[in-house]
């Protein structure tokens, strides 16, 4: 083989190698999401944000099981969630009938286990109208999402 033919394959071997480590070092950067983990949309339920905890729970004393998580200085409070679009009117009139004002937020959770227990709570949600099943439904919801998301 003569230089001319071996140059231009060295010097794409060359290119080539530089450029797929240009692009595997993009997705190590920060801001980037892994694509092995499966995201699904979660509706929370909120109660109300606050500008600090002593203001939360002393607003929150009467509600039995909520959540909260603290993002720029502010406190957000849930109190129930679901994946079923079927199921968001059924707990929007529940929490309205205990006298909450809630607003919908729908937020990504990438916990695998905890998509299938909040599967099987909306399989149990669609069955039922009892405000105490509900109440339990909710409650269960909130623990498991403490134990397996907000402790991961």
């Amino acid at each position: 083989m003569n230089l001319k033919s071996i140059l231009p394959a060295i010097l794409c071997i060359l290119v080539g190698f530089f450029m797929s480590n240009f692009m595997f070092q993009q997705y190590d950067k920060k801001g980037a999401e892994k694509v092995s983990y499966e995201k699904n949309n979660v509706y929370f339920f909120q109660i109300g944000v606050y500008s600090s905890l002593e203001n939360m729970k002393e607003s929150l004393k009467n509600v039995e099981t909520y959540i909260y998580e603290q993002t720029d200085k502010l406190f957000y409070a849930y109190v129930g969630m679901t994946k079923e679009s079927a199921n968001l009117e059924k707990l929007e009139g529940y929490f309205k009938d205990l006298g909450y004002v809630i607003y919908r937020k729908e937020k990504k959770v990438s916990n695998l286990a905890f998509h299938e227990v909040l599967a099987q709570y909306d399989l149990m949600l669609k069955e039922t109208e009892d405000t105490k099943t509900i109440k339990t439904i909710m409650s269960q919801v909130i623990s498991k999402y403490e134990e397996l998301v907000l402790s991961d």
